[in-house]
C-alpha cells in the first residue's frame, strides 16, 4: 500500500491522517479503531483523494470486515471515481448484513437515480418507506428523486408530505419552494407556507420560505416582512439576514440593507459574496471609502472573486481616481470578460485619462455583451460627439434606438448631435419623440448648448409642444 501514499500531502491534513500517513511510510503495523478509520476516509473523500480512500477502505475491512460505515464509505468512493457497479456491489453485500439500514437503502436508490433508472431508486425506497421510523426523510428522498427525474408535481407532494411529518425539515422546505418556482407555482406556494405557518408559528424555515416566494415574485416589501419574522425567531439566522438584505435592496432601502449584511458576516463565516453585497450598499449610500474596504475584503478572502476587483474600480471611479481604477477594471475583465459592466466601467476610466482607442474599444464590447444597457450607447457616442465625430455618435445613438426604442434619452442625444452636425429638420423630429417618452428629461439638452441663443430656440420649440 506504501506507493499510494508516498506524496507526503500532510499540509492541511487532521492529526489522525497525518499520523496514518507516517505509519504508511514506516511500514509499521496498523490497527486503528473503526472510527479512526472512518474519519481518514471522510477527509480524503472531501479532498477528492479517492484512491487513498479506497485504499483505506480495503486496510479498514480487512480488521473490521462488518463495519456499514466503512462499505458505505467505499461505495461512495467507487461511485465518485464513475464505478457504479462496483459500488452497488458493495451496497448489496453491505445489505446482507445489515438488511434494515436506512442509510445503505438511500445510497443504493442514489445511485440506481444517477444512472438514470429511476423507477430501480424509487422501488427500493418505498420498500423503506413500509419499515422505517424515519419516513420525512424517505419521502424527501422520493421527492429528490422524482426532482431528478423532472417530475416536480411528484415531488412537490412528496416534500409536503415529508413537511407534515417534520415541520423543520430544511431541505424539504428549500426543494419544494424550487419546485414551485419551476413549475410557475409561487403564487400557490404563499397560501401553502401560511396555512404551515398558522399551525407553527414559529418555524423560522417557514418564514424563510415565505420570504424567498415573495422574493421571487419581486414582492419585497413582504418578503422583508416574512424575513424579519424568520430572524426574530432565530437571530443568527444568516441565510434570512443575507436575503432580506437583498429585497431592502431592490426596495431602495440601502441603510437596511447595510444593517442585514452586517448582520449575515456577524452570524456565518464571511464570504466573498456578503462582503461584495455590503460593498454595494455602501456604494448606494455614497460612503465610497467603505465600500472599498468592503470590496477589499471581499477579493482578500476571495482573490478570483471578479464583483470584488469590478467594485474596487467603481468606488475608485466615483472618487475620480481613474489610472488606479483601470487596473481593477482590467483584472475583472481579466477573471470575467463575458460582463457588460465591467467592459462599461472600464471605458469610462479609460476616456476620463484619455485613452480613447482603448476606451472605444472597451464600449464596444460592452455593448456586444449587453445592447440593452441604455449608458453603454449614451457614453459610447458621447465620446465620439467629444470627439468631433458627430456622424459616428449619430451612427452610434441611432442603433441605440433601434435597441432602445422606448428610452427617451437616446433620442435627446442624437437631437443634439443631429443640430451640431447641422441636420435640423431630423433633429427635430428626434426632439419630437424625445419629448413624448419624457418630457421631464428635456433639461438635459440644454446642457449639450450652452449658447444662450441656441438654448431659447430649443425652449420654444419644447414650450409650444408643452402647450
Amino acid at each position: 500500500m506504501e506507493p499510494d501514499f508516498v506524496d507526503k500531502e500532510d499540509e492541511g491534513h487532521s492529526s489522525v491522517v497525518r499520523r496514518f500517513e507516517e505509519m504508511l511510510r514506516n511500514q509499521e503495523a496498523i490497527f486503528l479503531e473503526v472510527e479512526a478509520y472512518e474519519e481518514i476516509i471522510r477527509e480524503y473523500i472531501e479532498k477528492h483523494n479517492f484512491q487513498k480512500a479506497l485504499t483505506t477502505c480495503d486496510l479498514a475491512l480487512q480488521q473490521y470486515p462488518y463495519s456499514t460505515e466503512i462499505m458505505i464509505q467505499k461505495a461512495h468512493a467507487l461511485a465518485d471515481t464513475g464505478d457504479t457497479e462496483d459500488a452497488l456491489d458493495i451496497l448489496e453485500r453491505a445489505m446482507l448484513f445489515h438488511p434494515n439500514n436506512v442509510d445503505i437503502s438511500f445510497m443504493q436508490s442514489a445511485l440506481y437515480a444517477s444512472l438514470g433508472e429511476f423507477e430501480t431508486a424509487l422501488e427500493i425506497l418505498e420498500k423503506v418507506l413500509s419499515w422505517t421510523e424515519e419516513k420525512d426523510e424517505v419521502y424527501f428522498q422520493i421527492g429528490w428523486t422524482y426532482q431528478q427525474w423532472h417530475k416536480y408535481s411528484e415531488a412537490i407532494e412528496c416534500y409536503k408530505k415529508a413537511i407534515q411529518i417534520n415541520p423543520n425539515h430544511e431541505q424539504a422546505l428549500y426543494e419544494l419552494a424550487f419546485c414551485l418556482d419551476v413549475t410557475g407555482q409561487l403564487e400557490e406556494s404563499l397560501a401553502f407556507y401560511k396555512n404551515f405557518i398558522d399551525t407553527d408559528p414559529y418555524s423560522h424555515n417557514a418564514w424563510y420560505n415565505l420570504g424567498i416566494a415573495y422574493s421571487k415574485l419581486q414582492k419585497y416589501e413582504d418578503a422583508v416582512h416574512a424575513y424579519e419574522y424568520a430572524t426574530l425567531i432565530k437571530d443568527d439566522f444568516a441565510s434570512a439576514w443575507y436575503n432580506m438584505g437583498n429585497a431592502h435592496m431592490n426596495l431602495g432601502n440601502f441603510e437596511s440593507a447595510k444593517h442585514c449584511y452586517e448582520k449575515t458576516i456577524a452570524n456565518e463565516n464571511p464570504n466573498a459574496d456578503t462582503y461584495c453585497c455590503l460593498g454595494a450598499a455602501y456604494e448606494e449610500l455614497e460612503q465610497y471609502e467603505k465600500a472599498l474596504l468592503s470590496y477589499q475584503k471581499a477579493i482578500k478572502i476571495d482573490p478570483q472573486w471578479d464583483e470584488g476587483w469590478y467594485g474596487v474600480g467603481v468606488c475608485l471611479d466615483m472618487q475620480e481616481k481613474w489610472f488606479e481604477a483601470i487596473h481593477f477594471f482590467r483584472k475583472a475583465i481579466q477573471l470575467n470578460g463575458e460582463i457588460a459592466d465591467y467592459w462599461l466601467g472600464a471605458a469610462h476610466s479609460e476616456a476620463q485619462v484619455g485613452n480613447i482607442v482603448s476606451a472605444l474599444e472597451a464600449y464596444e464590447n460592452a455593448a456586444n455583451l449587453d445592447p440593452t444597457n441604455p449608458e453603454v450607447w449614451l457614453e459610447w457616442s458621447m465620446l465620439h460627439y467629444e470627439q468631433g465625430d458627430y456622424l459616428k455618435a449619430i451612427d452610434l445613438a441611432e442603433e441605440g434606438i433601434g435597441e432602445l426604442p422606448e428610452n427617451a434619452d437616446l433620442y435627446y442625444y442624437n437631437t443634439a448631435y443631429l443640430i451640431n452636425a447641422g441636420r435640423y429638420k431630423e433633429a427635430f423630429q428626434y426632439l419630437e419623440n424625445a419629448l413624448i417618452l419624457g418630457f421631464d428629461r428635456h433639461p438635459m439638452l440644454f446642457e449639450f448648448f450652452p449658447e444662450l441663443e441656441k438654448q431659447k430656440a430649443l425652449y420654444r420649440i419644447i414650450d409650444q409642444y408643452r402647450r
